[in-house]
């Protein structure tokens, strides 16, 4: 198949915007400015790091609530290209109008604000701001790889919650998936240039359990959401403007009065966070560039999985994690070495192994590879193929009705006879 040049560009477009997703988003964290005077020493005003995972949160609801503005663009095109059918249709038959001409009927468009949209955004507030404490401790490449892991957890979820049944190639895909992670992992724990260990543990298992989080998600939008109609750029802005709503009136105010280390005893202190970004310029652009970065690689999404296959974006994916590794080292030895992460000459093979156990892993999973001469590896004929997208990346076959797949989350469902699997 060849790629014309607008297909080029999405997938271009896709690669850049998750990448970049990552990457400001680690860089917020490695950001030193003053913030907000600390009352417990004297209301002094010192140089500190940008550690507030929970704050980011709410940048990336924002994110996803600005896909309502791209859900209005698409609505307003359906009414305007209904109302330009129903011209032509009275100008080549004027007098069958029976009334319709006076109202111009709109399509089938379902209410944009559902209360259902709040289950999925309270697992994706959980699972994101576990994450996003987990990248406080380990590398952006780290982070990108370990949340492969997000392959183990909804294929088990699916099995038992959903009765899916599970192929030799998913549960091949599960096994490589789960050593390319001890990999992965215990290479970041065995580095030199950490200095805790313990805390390098406590931000993998915290990634992990995002991830478990994420896969719940998955499973309540298969569940409560599949065949309702909606838009991808629906659920992506309602479970944006709800999490930006439960952030701001619950979440964010009962962190400020919970005793932790941040400014003022906070732990999490919401007005630090806004004090920093407005003292720092770098801060400051990388959160505009992480808020954007969301909502763009929405779009992407939905544009790339729309023309393309399941194969481009598994490879967009794969892509996406070199990316991430690689402006890492080219940003630490080359630019500054206060962002990016430095290559580590002892352990950091035992990471490039883990990334293709990853690749290998994803790639059994989604059936994009088997091996004929096994028969526990040969793929199923009469069966449609799960595709992984990224944890961002939303599906949607261009139809108002088509079947929903949104955000930063993968088409990792297990196929069914009965409901069948996410394209």
């Amino acid at each position: 198949m060849v790629l014309t040049l607008p297909q080029v560009l999405l997938c271009v477009g896709m690669l850049v915007t998750g990448s970049i997703n990552t990457l400001s988003k680690k860089a917020q964290n490695d950001c030193y400015s003053p913030g907000y005077p600390d009352s417990r020493f004297n209301n002094t005003v010192k140089d500190h790091k940008f550690d507030h995972p929970w704050f980011q949160t709410i940048i990336m609801f924002t994110g996803e609530m600005a896909c309502l503005i791209g859900l209005f663009h698409v609505r307003w095109k359906e009414r305007e290209m209904h109302m330009l059918q129903e011209r032509n249709r009275l100008m080549v038959s004027p007098g069958t109008s029976d009334g319709r001409s006076s109202r111009m009927i709109n399509p089938s468009q379902p209410r944009i604000f559902q209360w259902i949209f709040v289950l999925p955004t309270v697992c994706d507030l959980i699972g994101t701001s576990l994450a996003g404490i987990g990248l406080l401790y380990v590398d952006a490449s780290v982070w990108q790889m370990l949340r492969g892991s997000i392959i183990i957890f909804t294929g088990i979820s699916s099995k038992i919650f959903l009765k899916r049944k599970l192929h030799g190639l998913q549960w091949t895909g599960m096994i490589v998936t789960t050593v390319g992670l001890v990999l992965v992992g215990l290479s970041d724990v065995l580095e030199e240039h950490h200095s805790s260990d313990s805390r390098v543990v406590l931000g993998i298992i915290l990634i992990l359990a995002g991830q478990l989080a994420n896969a719940v998600q998955m499973i309540i939008e298969e569940v409560f959401l599949k065949g309702r109609g909606y838009h991808p750029l629906q659920v992506v802005g309602m479970e944006g403007t709800f999490g930006f709503v439960i952030m701001a009136v619950a979440v964010l105010p009962i962190m400020y009065f919970v005793p932790g280390p941040q400014v003022g005893g906070s732990y999490e202190n919401s007005l630090d966070a806004v004090y920093q970004i407005g003292q720092d310029y770098r801060l400051l652009l990388f959160t505009l560039l992480y808020l954007s970065s969301i909502a763009f690689y929405n779009y992407f999404g939905l544009a790339v999985t729309k023309s393309l296959t399941a194969v481009h974006r598994t490879l967009i994916d794969a892509c996406r994690t070199i990316l991430v590794w690689a402006c890492g080292l080219i940003v630490y030895y080359f630019i500054d070495k206060s962002f990016g992460e430095p290559f580590d000459k002892q352990y950091g093979i035992i990471q490039v192994d883990g990334f293709f156990f990853l690749m290998i892993g994803t790639a059994f999973y989604n059936e994009l590879m088997e091996i004929p001469f096994i028969p526990w590896l040969r793929r199923p004929v009469s069966e449609t193929y799960p595709s992984l997208v990224d944890a961002d990346s939303p599906s949607y076959d261009g139809s108002i009705n088509s079947e929903v797949e949104v955000n930063e989350r993968s088409s990792l469902l297990p196929p069914s006879s009965s409901l069948p699997a996410y394209s």
